[in-house]
């Protein structure tokens, strides 16, 4: 288990009691938008043709390490209605201990607060001042979908595109390779199984 590895980077740490924290690890993730509006394009014969906002919503997850040196997204796909990723979660890069964790920005006058999703508010912090920090709930992993999310939608409200985000996004724990590569081919083979999806 120690020796297995996903693209010759990721190396999935053994299951152990403290795997709820998602402080550290891969994670499978899914993202939907509201009421399942196909915000981010669509699929036809040649495959998926992304919208303006579905654009920007992929190059916001090729550049999750630029904002988030302590993740990465090895792989992903950006569907009409909703996003999968692999996320991974490096908890050696991570620059404060678990739970006490300093975000680019800020809600609320800096303050997270439980589940909401009202993130046109989340504005980037500026240079000098004071260390924002998250409640004692958030997660590195949704630190991570939480700041994405919101770059999304200040997108969408920029370009007075209509938009809007399911509350919430669904994760699972990524416990070994058997696990990984039935989620990466899952991932790999949605646009083509569309047809076939529940969520469409």
């Amino acid at each position: 288990m120690d020796n297995i590895y996903f693209f010759n980077k990721y190396r999935i740490p053994s299951a152990r009691a403290d795997w709820h924290d998602y402080d550290g690890g891969l994670y499978f993730v899914t993202i939907c938008t509201k009421n399942r509006e196909h915000y981010f394009g669509e699929i036809d014969k040649k495959g998926m043709r992304l919208s303006a906002i579905g654009i920007y919503a992929q190059d916001c997850i090729q550049q999750t390490p630029d904002h988030h040196p302590y993740a990465d997204v090895p792989l992903f796909v950006v569907m009409p209605n909703h996003i999968h990723a692999i996320v991974s979660i490096d908890s050696g890069k991570t620059p404060h201990n678990k739970r006490s964790i300093e975000s680019l920005y800020g809600i609320n006058n800096g303050v997270m607060t439980g589940d909401e999703d009202d993130v046109e508010d989340i504005e980037p912090q500026k240079k000098g001042t004071s260390t924002q920090f998250a409640t004692q709930m958030q997660t590195w992993l949704s630190v991570v979908i939480r700041m994405f999310k919101a770059s999304v939608t200040r997108f969408a409200k920029a370009n007075s595109i209509q938009f809007g985000w399911q509350a919430r996004f669904h994760d699972h724990i990524i416990r070994n390779n058997e696990e990984l590569n039935g989620i990466a081919q899952y991932i790999e083979n949605n646009v083509a199984k569309w047809i076939f999806d529940k969520c469409r």
